[in-house]
């Protein structure tokens, strides 16, 4: 071999090593360590998702070799979800009806885990410049539900200059969302649905920042997405009664007439890395997320109890 060919040869070894170095040391660093941690998929309730975000993030500093990746879509995307087996946990702002229980047993052999992680007032809220300051559950179901005949802000004896057609705009969320049928429930029971014509958003935020932009508005949502440009009304249980503001204190005592559990379902009971999830959710770390965004934590007083029938 010439000298020539041997400078060639010698080249030729050291740009192959420079090659293989490169593809040992060039890759994205992040995508070697999220194929190290352990995942946890959650799914579930839109009141729930910035909740459920914040305790990802906050729980990424607690146990950085767990991710815990979130999405919303709605309680009864999570329930089909978890019904499925393509996640691990279901965050609703409703029960699991019987049908769907038997569904997810009938589907994975496993039957699905009820735990309680927290507790929301549903708020009412109206636009900003509405005069009213309170509603009865009666009014509610005669603005909402079938048959109802309250399609005026004039019947409800307010002069609401702001709205100038006095219509009431019904804000309502899509029916895959627990909080549609919490809310529906509340007001109606199980005998009668929401009459057609609402404005249904898919997002509990979204409901807010319509009636905040809408004069003539009525809406519902998480008390968790209340903002200093939307009023939140006041509810009474029966015309005539006292009306109670959507708080932690009128939610646990049970004064607010729309107050719920929120939950988190698993398939059997959760093991290994998501019950250590579930558990940290449930220490004062984990509560103290549930009040620092706007949610009733459980260790502020005794669980509510739950008079609604989830099998609707």
């Amino acid at each position: 071999m010439s000298k020539r060919q041997q400078l060639l040869y010698l080249f030729v070894i050291f740009t192959l090593m420079i090659a293989v170095a490169g593809c040992g040391s060039g890759g994205d660093s992040s995508e070697t360590e999220t194929s190290d941690k352990a995942v946890i998929q959650n799914a579930g309730s839109d009141t729930m998702v910035n909740l459920a975000q914040a305790w990802a993030e906050e729980y990424a500093n607690v146990q950085p070799t767990v991710s815990v990746e979130v999405s919303g879509g709605g309680s009864g995307t999570g329930i089909a979800a978890l019904i499925n087996g393509t996640v691990d946990i279901a965050n609703c702002s409703r029960q699991m009806k019987a049908s769907e229980i038997e569904r997810a047993k009938a589907n994975t052999g496993k039957t699905p885990v009820e735990l309680i992680v927290g507790y929301d007032a549903l708020a009412v809220y109206v636009h900003e410049e509405n005069p009213m300051n309170e509603i009865s559950i009666e009014q509610l179901a005669n603005i909402y539900g079938e048959g109802g005949n309250i399609t005026k802000w004039s019947q409800l004896g307010i002069s609401h200059s702001t709205c100038s057609g006095d219509e009431v705009i019904r804000i309502s969320r899509q029916s895959n969302s627990g909080t549609y049928h919490y809310f529906r429930e509340a007001l109606l029971g199980n005998t009668a649905d929401f009459k057609l014509g609402s404005r249904d958003l898919h997002g509990s935020k979204d409901v807010v920042e319509l009636v905040e932009k809408t004069p003539c508005a009525i809406g519902y949502s998480g008390m968790g997405y209340r903002t200093d440009h939307v009023k939140v009304l006041d509810v009474a249980k029966k015309a005539g009664e006292q009306a109670f503001s959507p708080n932690v204190d009128n939610a646990l005592s049970g004064d607010y007439p729309i107050a719920r559990p929120l939950y988190i379902y698993s398939l059997g009971e959760a093991t290994g890395k998501a019950k250590e999830y579930l558990d940290w959710i449930l220490s004062a770390a984990g509560q103290k997320i549930v009040s620092a965004n706007g949610y009733v934590p459980l260790e502020t007083g005794a669980p509510m109890t739950e008079s609604s029938d989830s099998s609707n």
